[in-house]
């Protein structure tokens, strides 16, 4: 009869060990399927925002190409790609609106320049526009890749002094001289795209 107890007492302990690992086991399981949704969450408020859209011919040119905007951790990276130019040096611009209705591209407006600087090169100490891009080169084949990244845009953000959609992206014929005003004297607008989400 002693052993029957003895043998009943250690199948309790066994049935009562095991159970409180399932308990653990699922505990552990319920607290890494937290820390994976935790992870899923943070992912989805950390995502990109991309803009891309078609710059178009203007001023009787052939400039065309695609631009794309992409904001991640609160910085906005500009890329286009263009072609159809004259081999050399171009201005690239953001303007007031995202309107390229007219021929020569002067529906955009001017600069986009919401905290009323003086045009100038980027960074410059004098002042410069949010819109003042500046320049690039184009190859002998009319052809040009753009790389520009700041963190004083943002797609879609409450802020206007940063926010560029509704803007305009504006491909000169000529070189920005960065000093001349209001626009630096870059010449005909030879390419027109509208920031629209």
């Amino acid at each position: 009869m002693k052993i029957f107890k003895m043998q009943l007492a250690l199948l309790a302990i066994l049935v009562a060990f095991s159970c409180k690992e399932v308990k653990k086991e699922a505990s552990d399981a319920k607290e890494e399927v937290e820390e994976l949704m935790d992870e899923a969450k943070t992912e989805m408020n950390e995502e990109e925002t991309v803009v891309k859209f078609m710059l178009e011919p203007k001023s009787d040119s052939n400039v065309k190409g695609e631009v794309t905007f992409t904001e991640e951790d609160e910085e906005v990276n500009m890329v286009a790609v263009l072609s159809g130019l004259t081999e050399g040096e171009h201005a690239i611009h953001i303007h007031q609106t995202a309107d390229c209705t007219a021929a020569d591209g002067s529906s955009a407006g001017g600069h986009w320049n919401p905290t009323n600087e003086p045009h100038g090169k980027w960074g410059a100490s004098e002042g410069y526009h949010k819109g003042d891009i500046g320049n690039f080169t184009a190859d002998a084949d009319g052809n040009a890749k753009v790389e520009f990244s700041t963190e004083e845009w943002c797609i879609g953000c409450d802020d206007d002094n940063k926010n560029i959609l509704g803007k305009g992206v504006i491909v000169h014929q000529g070189v920005d001289d960065y000093t001349s005003q209001p626009s630096g004297a870059a010449g005909a607008r030879v390419s027109c795209a509208g920031i629209i989400e």
